[in-house]
């Protein structure tokens, strides 16, 4: 099993409704919110995975001693002590490959939340295989990101760390432009609107490759 620290909006919230039909998958109950759609479920098969999110805490096999309940205990406390902020959303953009919703600009309030989650959590994650990080492929990141990968377990923290809720797979440049009117119109009520980072969820993988589900939510409750 690995858990996941990650921040998603409400369950009955317009965009997480509208992004779990997108992807065809609500991770609050594990079920489809659509029917199958041929063309464009293997375009978003990754994301629907892991369901709608960004990722606060890299997915982690938990230490030795460590279980879900000890996990839940250090959340609810981390989050009892943060306090609500609010970003403005840029969705779709392209990030490299995929699709995702992103913040208009660089947010000083998710560096410094993002950061002290990922510290707050380390001891509960038990070290990577030598299979995990070869699967990062250590030779495609920079010095300090496979510094991050070492120390943290997870390249992308820090200065390296960008809020992105995923919206799609990888996609070529065919993909993207046939997938892109969709989702325009799809997002397009949330494109340029506030999005309030309030909460924070436990998402878990009971096995490997196994869809991601939530098994609890935070709220922020700092004023």
């Amino acid at each position: 099993m690995r858990a996941a620290i990650y921040f998603t909006p409400p369950a009955g919230s317009p965009l997480a409704m509208t992004a779990n039909r997108w992807l065809g998958r609500n991770p609050f109950d594990g079920e489809a919110t659509r029917e199958p759609e041929l063309i464009r479920d293997p375009l978003v098969a990754s994301p629907a995975r892991y369901g709608f999110h960004a990722t606060i805490v890299a997915p982690f096999a938990l230490a030795d001693a460590v279980d879900l309940a000890g996990i839940d205990a250090r959340l609810s406390q981390f989050c009892a002590a943060q306090r609500p902020f609010a970003i403005t959303a840029r969705v779709p953009e392209r990030l490299g490959a995929f699709f995702a919703l992103v913040p208009d600009e660089q947010s000083a309030e998710l560096s410094t939340m993002e950061e002290a989650a990922v510290r707050a959590f380390a001891p509960f994650r038990a070290p990577l295989s030598k299979e995990a990080i070869a699967r990062r492929r250590p030779d495609r990141l920079t010095e300090r990101q496979r510094a991050h990968l070492a120390e943290w377990g997870y390249p992308y923290v820090f200065e390296d760390f960008r809020f992105h809720m995923t919206l799609s797979g990888a996609l070529t440049d065919e993909q993207a432009e046939a997938l892109r009117p969709d989702l325009d119109e799809t997002f397009a009520a949330f494109d340029g609107e506030t999005l309030t980072i309030d909460q924070l969820a436990i998402f878990v993988e009971p096995e490997p490759g196994a869809p991601f589900r939530v098994h609890s939510v935070h709220r922020f409750e700092a004023l």
